[in-house]
């Protein structure tokens, strides 16, 4: 770009020279009416207050300024640039940016100069001195304490209790509406009452409440003597066993002579003949509309029941045999309604909790129902009670689904001289879906601790525990305080000792070093696991830590 621009000028100094000076004059002024300023509001301040850094840009309106965009502000970390603040007079332009800037270490410090591009013209601002200061503690007044040792405490169970008592609850009232509407002996109306007396008993009930009835009154005659048949028909089809209600009444008398000629039915002709006489009535009045007195219809039903009594009398007694028959038969009827009962409550049952899982198979998809109904470890660490801790010193502060429990590791005699102090917390290990571990350790001299290595360190102890083809890559990482650490990440194949086949795992190390300290916090999990990947993410963006060493 820059050649080009050479080029072009060059060739237009060749073809008009004085057109060539003109335009240089006029560059030339435009430039020198361009002022740049640079002012910050104080200092000195304390660890973690801001300063104010403004910049502002006098200039022609038709040149374009470039302000800083990035953390060029180092060793001062930017934490929020404000948006330009524009004024026009006629044709010049004044444009001013205030940056927020803050530092968490104690110190003196230089904000390098900043570079403004006008036009593509570099101009630079000057470098400000600015003093952090410790936030002063009197100790004759606050007493200071030893750090306390984490306890691990019971986890929080409360929203897993209102869940499993809540689906108890939709259980239970569904179990109750199947047992009320399918399973349970519902209480008998009048007309099943009846249907369940005996052959002989309903009969005798029938014609009672035929007596009662308003057949009569309200000429309604027709009906009064087909149900006045039906019953007795009914009566000696059960109880005498013949085919009395698809028989003509000939046809019926002729069955019951012939029963009482074989002697199996002890009737009296006055008997037959008041049957006859009955019948004979009957027909006329279903069949040829006739309608005898009240008291010849009531006689009739007297008749009836006579023939009734006298021909339950005539019927020999059931042998024992019969009656246990008849006892096995009511049971196994009874068995048979219980069964269907049963079959219908399952199926309703069964066609509710298919309807369910299809809906929530729709809407969630088939491996959260999956992994909801059959419980995922990641899953159920991801949704349960998460803990916020702190954890060694200088404080590293996580939030995790577990509390992260203090490791007595021993140190390498060949460390032993130079590292103070050594302090691991873990959850699960390496085997496991997910491993968390974070590693505080201070050193005996205060300086940087070299990053690079505590990097190859733990590429090596990742080796040393299973992990080959191991992909490594490196990032730069800010905590949501704005405090900078280092991120490695990547993946591997772990395989543990013994065994030819491994499965894929990723991991994730975050650093926070300074003078005379180094934090670490150690993450793997299963490739794939969208659980585990969603516990890393919110795991590294609760991160945060004291550099103050």
């Amino acid at each position: 770009m820059k050649t080009v621009f050479l080029h072009k000028i060059n060739k237009l100094y060749q073809g008009s020279p004085l057109l060539f000076v003109l335009l240089f004059s006029l560059f030339a002024s435009s430039q020198e009416n361009t002022t740049v300023k640079a002012e910050i509001d104080t200092t000195q301040i304390k660890i973690g207050e801001q300063i104010k850094y403004t910049i502002t840009v006098e200039t022609d309106s038709l040149n374009v300024v470039y302000f800083p965009e990035d953390q060029t502000f180092s060793p001062l970390e930017m934490v929020e640039a404000l948006k330009i603040d524009t004024t026009k007079n006629k044709d010049r332009i004044t444009l001013q940016r205030i940056y927020a800037l803050t530092q968490f270490d104690s110190g003196s410090y230089t904000i390098p100069p900043q570079r403004i591009a006008i036009d593509e013209q570099p101009f630079m601002t000057d470098s400000f001195a600015v003093k952090v200061g410790d936030i002063a503690v009197d100790t004759t007044k606050q007493k200071m304490y030893d750090i306390k040792a984490l306890v691990p405490v019971e986890k929080q169970r409360g929203k897993l209790v209102k869940i499993i008592l809540l689906a108890f609850l939709v259980l239970l009232i569904i179990a109750g509406l199947l047992y009320y509407f399918v399973v349970r002996n519902k209480p008998l109306s009048e007309e099943e009452k009846i249907a369940l007396l005996p052959p002989y008993e309903r009969a005798i009930k029938q014609l009672h409440e035929l007596e009662n009835s308003r057949y009569l009154i309200q000429d309604e005659y027709k009906k009064y003597y087909s149900e006045l048949t039906d019953i007795v028909r009914s009566y000696l089809e059960e109880d005498v066993h013949i085919s009395a209600l698809e028989s003509t009444t000939d046809q019926l008398l002729e069955r019951l002579e012939l029963l009482k000629d074989a002697g199996e039915l002890s009737l009296d002709d006055e008997t037959l003949e008041q049957f006859k006489k009955v019948f004979k009535t009957a027909d006329l009045v279903k069949f040829a509309k006739s309608k005898p007195p009240i008291s010849v219809a009531e006689d009739d039903r007297k008749a009836v029941e006579k023939i009734v009594i006298k021909t339950k009398e005539a019927l020999p007694e059931p042998t024992e045999e019969e009656l246990l028959s008849n006892e096995d038969y009511l049971e196994e009827l009874q068995a048979k309604k219980q069964k269907k009962r049963l079959l219908i409550a399952g199926g309703v049952l069964a066609g509710i909790i298919v309807l369910g899982t299809s809906v929530s198979i729709a809407y969630f998809g088939f491996k959260t129902v999956k992994d909801t109904v059959f419980g995922y470890p990641t899953k159920t660490l991801l949704e349960g009670e998460w803990v916020k801790s702190e954890y060694g010193f200088p404080i590293l502060v996580l939030e995790t689904p577990e509390v992260l429990v203090r490791k007595e590791t021993a140190t390498p005699d060949e460390q032993a001289e130079l590292i103070e102090n050594a302090q691991t917390f873990d959850y699960g290990s390496i085997t496991d879906k997910l491993y968390i571990r974070a590693n505080v350790t201070t050193f005996k001299e205060k300086k940087e601790v070299d990053a690079e290595a505590t990097v190859t360190a733990i590429l090596k102890d990742l080796e040393r525990k299973g992990v080959k083809n191991i992909i490594p890559k490196q990032d730069e990482f800010y905590t949501n305080s704005g405090k900078p650490g280092a991120k490695i990440y990547g993946s591997g194949l772990y395989t543990k000792e013994g065994e030819t086949d491994g499965k894929r795992i990723k991991y994730t190390v975050i650093l926070f070093a300074g003078n005379g300290f180094i934090q670490q916090l150690f993450v793997t999990w299963e490739e794939g696991d969208e659980y585990a990947e969603q516990i890393v993410q919110r795991i590294l963006a609760t991160v945060d830590t004291n550099t103050q060493g």
